[in-house]
This record gives structure tokens, sequence and C-alpha cells, in this order.
């Protein structure tokens, strides 16, 4: 590339810039004259101690630096934020998980804009990160390449069977019903989570980082290879060549992530049943490039995808599949190969940054297990294992993992009982307040009212690991991880802290959902909610003063992203 006209040239070339070039020569990247003539090539990387999914990212990244200068290009590390929601999972702390996308996303956009970088290679694993750094991408709009790192393995508890994460917010509800000794629980804590890598199961993280692939941003197995396979350092090594083909090439993010490409995860996303929280992070990255994508679309896109195959949380009968099944089996484009032989459900002639459009890249990928990934014409149902309910409980929508959701749940009915938080509710089930029969409302949790939209995996694993647990259903504006099973329905918006339908029922009112209908409906007529609205107030924020404080005033609800206003 050398004589060509870079984005970077703005920041070194040309006698007034001879102070800029100083500053360069001192970071120590810079080994050659001749470096000024190359690419600079951003690594965006959220290497971060307090996470198990991302504390490996420091010698990963040092892979993708030194495949980069071998290919050509100056790589400049930096550095992103993260929260790990397991960690903040039922406290205080997890109000800061989904507004840390937002930071993330500045963050990115920030460093990537200011220092006019030629490309980028983003390096996420984990919840918030894979999303804000898709967002921060988009923004900014240079070619890049996604490569995360990777999966953990599923656990051995001391018996051999296989557990996870999950197992162990799950054994805590047990333990408090009296269901397991303290031995077991402490027997799941210790084998729970055996490597690093984002956890095992199709949870938010592996699903965002499986659906990159399906965007075309990132390269085949990205979402499925283990962190702990040295096949990953390939994966990089690869990238980095990938994103300098893209930049002689001259293909941005935008080029890659279009409406179609978003159709395509998505349709990945109700195929392998992925976390609720996919939707709330593909609305916000469409809103951040600027498409049109409204929420019902992904409705359109699931009854036109089958369910082809059931991952942790979920439960294919009586066992359990994790990522290294999913691996074993052919991956993400195992996955994809067997929705391209039905008409329709794929967009196959869009762009990827292997060079390739999808349907080249998936010519000769086989599925090796077709018990863990189902073939199309054995689905595990004919549409897809996630759904967008409606009603005049969610006029803007609500979101469900009906791929794991048992089939005598497809229908429920029953009365409300209301909480103002996930606390109140945790404390209702702990004291045995909930009877079977209830829909539990967990309301004012949303993006503004929480605020921070709280995951609340702390208590549907507590009312799984209770005998009651297949017996109520959970609404909330608030969200559940990717890690929750059953009829747990979240992202309700309005949201009640704006006023909306789930803040004005009462206990009592029976609320009806219809999963075969995408009905989510509460007995009240429009009289009695506008006699309710006149005697309803707004609550007083929770927070006065910094970060949330703001993030309270400038955050949408979820159906438009939980993005903030500009």
């Amino acid at each position: 590339m050398r004589g060509a006209s870079m984005r970077s040239d703005t920041i070194k070339r040309g006698f007034a810039r001879a102070p800029h070039r100083s500053l360069l020569r001192a970071t120590g990247q810079i080994q050659d004259d001749s470096d000024f003539q190359k690419p600079f090539v951003a690594i965006c990387n959220s290497y971060i101690d307090i996470i198990p999914g991302h504390v490996h990212l420091h010698e990963f990244a040092k892979i993708v630096k030194d495949a980069v200068r071998a290919a050509g290009g100056i790589p400049f590390e930096f550095n992103t934020i993260g929260v790990d929601d397991g960690i903040v999972m039922g406290h205080e702390g997890m109000r800061y998980s989904l507004p840390s996308r937002e930071l993330i996303a500045d963050c990115v956009e920030t460093v990537a804009a200011a220092h006019c970088f030629d490309a980028m290679i983003c390096i996420p694993n984990c919840d918030k990160i894979v999303p804000g750094m898709l967002m921060g991408a988009a923004r900014v709009n240079i070619p890049t390449v996604f490569v995360s790192g990777g999966p953990m393995q599923a656990g051995r508890d001391k018996d051999g069977n296989k557990v996870d994460l999950i197992s162990v917010f799950e054994g805590v509800g047990q333990h408090a019903s009296g269901r397991i000794s303290d031995e077991r629980l402490l027997d799941l804590e210790r084998n729970g989570c055996p490597t690093c890598g984002s956890c095992s199961g199709m949870f938010t993280a592996n699903s965002m980082n499986c659906l990159c692939e399906a965007l075309g941003i990132a390269l085949p197995y990205n979402g499925s290879l283990l962190a702990t396979d040295p096949a990953r350092h390939e994966l990089a090594r690869t990238a980095a060549t990938k994103v300098l083909e893209l930049l002689r090439q001259n293909i941005s993010f935008s080029d890659i992530v279009t409406p179609e490409s978003i159709d395509n995860a998505m349709a990945l996303d109700v195929a392998m049943g992925g976390s609720t929280n996919t939707v709330l992070h593909v609305l916000a990255l469409a809103r951040e490039a600027g498409l049109a994508y409204p929420i019902s679309r992904f409705n359109e896109v699931a009854a036109r995808v089958p369910h082809l195959a059931k991952v942790s949380p979920a439960w294919d009968g009586d066992r359990q599949w994790h990522m290294e099944d999913v691996h074993r089996a052919g991956g993400v484009p195992a996955i994809m190969a067997e929705l391209a032989k039905k008409p329709d459900a794929l967009h196959l002639n869009v762009p990827t940054v292997t060079g390739q459009t999808l349907g080249e890249q998936l010519q000769g990928i086989a599925n090796e297990n077709p018990e863990c990934i189902r073939p199309i014409e054995n689905p595990h149902s004919a549409q897809g294992g996630l759904c967008i309910l409606f009603g005049n409980l969610a006029p803007e929508g609500s979101v469900i993992k009906v791929g794991a959701v048992d089939q005598h749940q497809m229908t429920f009915s029953g009365p409300a009982r209301c909480f103002p938080s996930e606390e109140a509710a945790t404390y209702a089930a702990r004291s045995g307040e909930i009877q079977a029969g209830d829909v539990v409302v967990v309301r004012y949790e949303g993006p503004r009212g929480g605020p921070g939209m709280r995951e609340m995996l702390a208590l549907t694993s507590l009312l799984k690991g209770m005998p009651l647990g297949e017996q109520v259903a959970l609404l909330t504006d608030g969200r559940f991880s990717g890690g929750t099973r059953g009829l747990c329905i979240g992202h309700i918006s309005p949201e009640a802290a704006e006023g909306g339908p789930i803040g004005l029922i009462e206990n009592g009112d029976i609320i009806h959902i219809d999963l075969a209908n995408r009905l989510l409906a509460v007995e009240l007529s429009e009289a009695q909610f506008a006699e309710r609205r006149a005697g309803w107030q707004a609550p007083e924020r929770k927070h006065q003063r910094g970060w949330l404080a703001r993030y309270t005033r400038l955050v949408t609800n979820a159906s438009n992203g939980a993005v903030l206003e500009a």
C-alpha cells in the first residue's frame, strides 16, 4: 500500500505533521521510517482480569499484532472496559452492565476516529463487549474484522456429568429449597467454569460471537472454537491478513453489515435458540449503522427459519449440548449450511470478511452430528427459538427464548403478582409467597427505570431450582441472561418508568400468554387502563449524579435498542 492515500495520512504525512510523527516514534510501534508508509491498524482489545472470558486476551492480542505487522500493517492496541454479568448478577453492580455497552461503543469510536486509523480488528468475548464494539465499529465505518477470545469448555462434576455456570445458579435455588446439600453446591461451584473463555452454553456472549459469523464480520468458527484450542491462534492470524485485504479492496463495515446480513444473523440466532439479549443488541447495532430494522422483523425471520439446535441452557430431551459439541458438529457454518437448503431462509449473496459471499463460504460444509444440529428436514420446531410478543401489555414488543420453553408452557394464564424490583421478587420467592399459577411481574427494571435493565438470572435460576419453577411465568421490563430458560418474557416495552402498561397492572389482574400467536395481554379494557394511567406518577430517579444519572436521562426503551438519545 506504499504511496496509496490512507486515513492515517492525516496524522503522519507532510512537514506539518513532524510533531505527530515524533510522538508516534515514541510509542515504539514505528520501527523504521518506512512504517509511516504503511496502514495503521487499531487492535481493539477487551483484556481485563475480572472476566474469565477475557483473562487470556492480553496474550491473544500479541498474536494478532504480530500477524498485522507481518501482513504489512502497523498495529496499535487499545483497551475497552468490561463488566462480567455473572459476577455482577443479583446486586447493584448489574445496573452498570448494559450501560457499559454504550461506554464501550464510545471508546471504540473515540480512539479509532480521533487517531484516523485505516482499519481495525476487534477482540471481544463476553456480554456487552461484543455489541459495544459492533456499535462503535458501525460509527467509525472502516474495514473491520472481529475475532473473539472463544468459549470455555463445559465443566464436569465429581461424577463426570457436564455442568456449566447455569448449573451453579440453579444449584443456588435447589440449595435454598433443600433439594441439594452444601457439598453438591460446592461441587458445582468448583467445576461449573473450568477454563478461561466465555461461558460454555448458548448464553449472550457466545450468541453474539456466533452472530458475528452470520453477520459476515467474523471468520468461520469464531463463535465455537474453544478459547483453549491452539487453532484459535491461527484464526487470529487469518483475521490480521483479512483486514488488510479488506483495506486494499476498500470494503468497510457498512459494506458487510446490512439489513440482509442482519437477517442472516437473526436466522442463525433463532435456529440455535440464542440469547434474548441479541434482539436488544441487534436493534442497537442497526440504529448505530443507520439501518431501518424494526423489532417486528424478528418475527418475520423466525417464521421462515426452523429451530435446529438446542444448546444449554435449553435441554434436548435428557441431554444438554454446549459450544464444544456445536463446534465438533461443524459450528456455525454447519447450522448455516442446513438453513441454506431451505429457500429464502438466508441471503446467500451477501459479502463477508472472508472475501467470499456467504453462499460461497458454505459450499462443502457438512453437518457432523445431526443429533446436535438437526437436519433441515427434522427440526425441533418449524419456527425459530426466539420470538417477539405483542399485545396490550407490550404494545411495542417483548422477547422470549421460546426454544427454551417446554411444550406444555406454550400457553399460560394466571393472576399477576407485581413487584417493584428484582430484590422484592427474589425475597418473595425465597419466603414462599409465590404460588403455582402466578404470573410474576417484575417492573421498574427497564433501561430507564432500573436503571440499566438488569438481568435476572439469580431470580430465574432460583425459581427454576424450586419445585414450582415449571408452574409460574415471569414478566419484566428488564432483561434475562442468555442462560435463562422457561416461561420468562423480558424487554416489555414501553417500560414501567415511562408509563407503560406493565406499570399499570395490579395484583390479581389476569394475564394471558400465547406463544404460538405471539400474544402477551392482560384482561383490562382501554377505559380501565385510562383510569389507572390518570393516577400514575413517574417514580423519582434512583440516581441523581454520576454515569447512571446521565444514562437514565438519555436512554431509550428496549424496543429502540436501549441506546442513548443523540
